[in-house]
């Protein structure tokens, strides 16, 4: 994908031309409406529009069909324009009455709803609590809707596949796909021959589901469908592809690994939403990346402490939960002062919580949850495409100052698409180390002698000659590491741990803030935020309201200069997916009060609702 990319040759002049769409396919979590969705956001990339998806799982691997509980969805953002939210869905195409449930109240109203009427029979109208069916009495009379019988109209179309009624019936995601690639002028090809590779092996199966999409095309032109055009957005020159927050890291990390010379080695134990790192990286072997997946989470993390421990540059991936269980070996990390990358990508808790839904809870367990003074850099993601960089900067900071680093994403982030401008070669900091290859005290090597500017201990690879030393998690004396329980060489190398992550705010840019010069109102954020705080402060200047607005990438150190940024404001507001985590590290920080925002639903911030609460902030 190129900026600026030329319009397809199926859109028609008769077409109406719209800025942005955003549409919403529902069904069970069997429907296939993950893959829909991640084929209408592969198209409308190519097409050049800009993007932001929101896909939303179930918890439950497989719930009772036409259950509320098993209702799966994606939504996608297409524009042509720069956009930064997921934003409310205009267009809702549901698969049956469980899925027009749950997400009805979404849809603005006056939108437009695609049913699959096959399916709104009494059964499943009664099964998810619907007294009377909602084609026939008039409770959808505010929306636009187009009642289609996707289910009988897909075993039609693929009669002669050679595909057995049920796995024609399956196809009806694709009749789906079909009928909006019509309506948003979205072409087939692409995904036609994305069909036939993933069922390369099974003709008959792809040949359904290329008739269903068909099909489906050819219904919404026959049948009249309203029509529409969403231009192809303009983006900064260059060379652009779809990418989710899980791919950016894993490219982050292969290009940390590239960057640094240095082997990389991801041990993990699957998890939602981080399990899509470890599937990722394990497809580059090429790159010299070796992943292991470990039987717990105890032993993944153990495992790439010890990677680390031999030269190499050790990952491990988690999430909420997981962190709990990694929380003693990451302590032995900050001891021994090796680096190691630990990404925490969020979900709802505590304990198993909300597994497919997003938070930013992890904040204060990342900062504190360790026994001990144990202090580490943390980073936060903040878009799927700042995933790439992130994993970067994580691994810059963590191979400089010889330090775990914690890198905090979310489920959101990881989940969600947008385009990411690839970045050349020549773009990409240089990260690479020097391992000790000699003694540096005389004729002994001094394990804990630490260098003036980054207070970094040395870093040899065992077995090195003339440089055997002892490691382990017991208090070292400072510069031999030599085991001591002499108090004051404790108080001094806590002391020396603490100051090293404090030098960090020297080697980090500084937190810049947008907005007027008078603006009272600060909105500070962190993490997946940052779109929906972006949004909605667009929206207040636009109306001649003055509000600023920052977002914390660094957040163990925060940036040398937050305190002075802070105290321009009279009032700093912090929006949160958690209690007021960051509000309260701010607080006891800098001693500014703040004014907190907080939404625990398992969701992004509405931009909606956000944009009215921040209304009554601003004076």
């Amino acid at each position: 994908m190129t900026a600026q990319a030329a319009p397809s040759a199926h859109v028609r002049a008769d077409r109406k031309e719209l800025p942005r769409v955003v549409v919403r396919f529902a069904g069970d979590s069997g429907d296939g409406m993950q893959l829909t969705g991640d084929r209408f956001t592969s198209v409308s990339a190519a097409f050049g529009n800009d993007l932001v998806t929101m896909p939303d799982f179930p918890a439950e691997i497989r719930a009772p069909a036409g259950s509320l509980a098993g209702v799966s969805a994606f939504q996608i953002h297409f524009s042509d324009h720069d956009i930064l939210t997921p934003g409310q869905p205009g267009v809702l195409v549901a698969m049956n009455p469980a899925a027009l449930k749950a997400n009805l109240g979404d849809v603005m109203r006056g939108g437009m709803l695609i049913l699959n009427t096959d399916s709104f029979d009494k059964r499943n109208l009664e099964k998810v609590g619907f007294s009377s069916n909602p084609l026939e009495d008039g409770s959808l009379d505010s929306y636009q809707v187009y009642k289609i019988p996707m289910t009988s109209m897909t075993i039609d179309s693929v009669k002669g596949s050679g595909a057995s009624k049920k796995e024609g019936e399956r196809s009806k995601n694709m009749f789906a796909l079909g009928v909006l690639s019509w309506m948003y002028s979205r072409p087939l090809e692409p995904t036609i021959e994305y069909l036939e590779k993933k069922f390369s092996k099974k003709e008959s199966i792809a040949n359904a589901n290329v008739a269903a999409l068909k099909a489906g095309h050819a219904f919404g032109e026959t049948a009249e469908l309203s029509a529409f055009e969403v231009k192809p957005a303009t983006l900064a020159p260059g060379r652009y592809r779809r990418i989710t927050g899980n791919q950016a890291l894993a490219y982050g990390l292969i290009a940390a690994s590239v960057q640094s010379k240095l082997p990389l080695f991801l041990g993990s134990y699957p998890i939602t939403p981080a399990s899509d790192v470890l599937h990722e990286l394990a497809r580059y072997k090429n790159f010299g990346v070796r992943t292991l997946q470990a039987e717990d989470e105890i032993a993944a993390i153990g495992m790439a402490l010890g990677a680390a421990f031999s030269g190499h540059l050790g990952i491990t991936t988690t999430s909420g939960p997981g962190l709990d269980l990694k929380s003693e070996t990451l302590g032995l990390a900050i001891s021994l002062e090796l680096p190691l990358i630990v990404i925490d990508i969020q979900r709802g808790g505590p304990s198993t919580g909300l597994p497919t839904k997003t938070e930013q809870s992890d904040l204060l367990h990342a900062m504190y949850g360790r026994h001990g003074e144990a202090p580490l850099p943390i980073v936060a993601s903040y878009s799927p495409a700042s995933c790439f960089w992130a994993a970067l900067e994580s691994a810059r900071i963590a191979l400089k100052y010889m330090t775990p680093v914690i890198l905090l994403s979310d489920g959101y982030i990881a989940n969600g698409a947008e385009p990411w401008h690839i970045p050349t070669v020549d773009k990409l900091p240089d990260i690479s180390v020097r391992f000790a290859s000699q003694p540096n005290v005389g004729e002994d090597f001094w394990p804990y002698l630490r260098d003036d500017e980054t207070l970094a201990r040395p870093w040899a690879i065992p077995g090195t000659a003339g440089l055997e030393h002892r490691v382990g998690g017991l208090e070292k004396a400072d510069g031999t590491g030599n085991i001591s329980y002499d108090p004051d060489n404790h108080h001094l190398m806590t002391q020396l741990r603490q100051a090293k992550i404090k030098a960090i705010e020297e080697d980090i840019d500084p937190l810049e803030f947008d907005g007027s010069e008078d603006s009272r109102v600060l909105v500070l954020g962190w993490g997946g935020t940052y779109g929906t705080i972006g949004e909605v402060c667009r929206r207040l200047r636009a109306r001649g309201r003055p509000v600023a607005r920052a977002h914390l990438k660094h957040l163990n150190p925060m940036p040398k200069n937050t305190g002075e940024v802070l105290r321009r404001f009279d009032k700093v507001v912090v929006p949160e997916l958690n209690m007021g985590q960051l509000s309260k590290l701010i607080r006891a920080e800098f001693l500014i009060e703040t004014v907190s925002i907080n939404c625990v639903r398992g969701l992004p911030f509405s931009s909606t609702e956000l944009e009215a609460e921040l209304e009554e902030l601003i004076p």
